[in-house]
């Protein structure tokens, strides 16, 4: 039996009975799916992960007894390949307390419309499939024996295509697991950092206004939440709103470059689309622009990676190991469009090393 085949085992823990049985109905429409158990708070969710050792465990935040924040933190300690997708509210609260869980170690989340859950159960379905088999496939993969490869650093030789293709912008994207990866790589640039970072993540608006917050808290950087006709200036972070597509447009008239937000295309397949960042940014700067893709499911990212290949512009993508699910960075990868594969830690170390090399030059 191939492993994309085997059964998932899942585990169901929400006080809200309603939502147990919804989340678990969901679940078992699909056939590779067994749920073994569910519980109604954060003690349960301990009880029953070391019991079960699941491939997957649904976490309802709000629990009474001990919330699924600390829960979290516990079962990855505790029972560490078994991957936690949180079920969270779409309100400001739920996006911080969420964004906290993705730092204690959660993989992923879901968001619920509390105002009309009987509705959203519907279209969360779907969502929630598919996150489901992409956490637990990549885990797999990564679990299976692999043959021996050694390890290279392309820093020199990025830094070297760096160097006659001096970047006026880094354009990054992201989607599962994205959020700490960014805070890491944000938070790392210096306050004199000469370029702009534009970035598109995969979140409802509620939770990239959150994470916007977080890192302008953090970094040394501004971090801005994108917003139509802003001028994009060196050193901003500018991080595409949830549900609204960013890009990049000249300035008629002028060499000035200005930030561009909309919903259109409406049938994206995600909005804020990877895709169209990166085409404006090939349309834009040519050749003269750095792109990164970090971990993430499916292929957003590939399209528009195409034509920044296409303009000369080099793309780096997150490596195997250090994704949380390697989905848009294998698109990139297997297409060879990718000059580097690099963890977190050496892509953060990359962007200061340019700073200087190019401050240099």
């Amino acid at each position: 039996m191939s492993e994309q085949k085997q059964t998932i085992n899942a585990l169901v823990v929400d006080d809200s009975a309603f939502m147990r049985n919804a989340i678990r109905s969901m679940l078992e429409s699909d056939s590779g799916i067994r749920v073994m158990a569910t519980g109604r708070n954060g003690l349960d969710a301990i009880k029953l992960a070391q019991q079960f050792q699941p491939d997957i465990l649904t976490l309802d935040i709000e629990m009474p007894e001990m919330d699924g924040l600390t829960a979290c933190r516990q079962i990855k300690r505790l029972c560490p390949q078994t991957r936690i997708l949180m079920v969270s509210s779409l309100t400001t609260e739920g996006s911080h307390v969420t964004l906290q869980a993705l730092r204690y170690g959660a993989d992923d989340f879901i968001a619920k419309d509390q105002s009309q859950v009987s509705l959203d159960v519907k279209h969360i379905r779907e969502d929630l499939l598919a996150k489901v088999h992409a956490l637990v496939e990549s885990k797999r993969n990564r679990e299976a024996p692999k043959p021996h490869v050694t390890h290279e650093d392309h820093s020199t030789n990025i830094t070297q295509i760096l160097a006659k293709h001096p970047p006026r912008a880094i354009l990054i994207g992201s989607s599962t697991g994205g959020p700490p990866v960014l805070e890491k790589l944000i938070t790392a640039l210096p306050a004199n950092f000469p370029y702009p970072v534009l970035i598109s993540q995969h979140m409802p608006a509620t939770f990239t206004a959150s994470l916007v917050e977080r890192m302008d808290d953090m970094a040394n950087v501004p971090v801005i939440h994108a917003d139509k006709h802003m001028p994009m200036e060196n050193g901003k972070v500018y991080l595409a709103q949830g549900g609204k597509h960013l890009r990049v447009r000249k300035t008629i008239g002028s060499s000035a470059i200005q930030i561009e937000v909309g919903t259109e295309p409406a049938d994206a397949l995600y909005k804020p689309s990877v895709d169209e960042l990166f085409a404006s940014g090939a349309k834009c700067f040519g050749s003269h622009v750095l792109s990164i893709v970090l971990t993430g499911m499916g292929c957003d990212g590939l399209e528009g990676g195409r034509k920044l290949h296409e303009a000369g512009a080099p793309m780096i993508a997150q490596d195997h190991d250090s994704c949380v699910v390697y989905g848009m960075p294998k698109a990139v990868t297997q297409a060879g469009l990718a000059c580097a594969s690099m963890n977190p830690d050496q892509i953060a170390q990359l962007l200061s090393n340019i700073r200087v090399r190019m401050s240099a030059a």
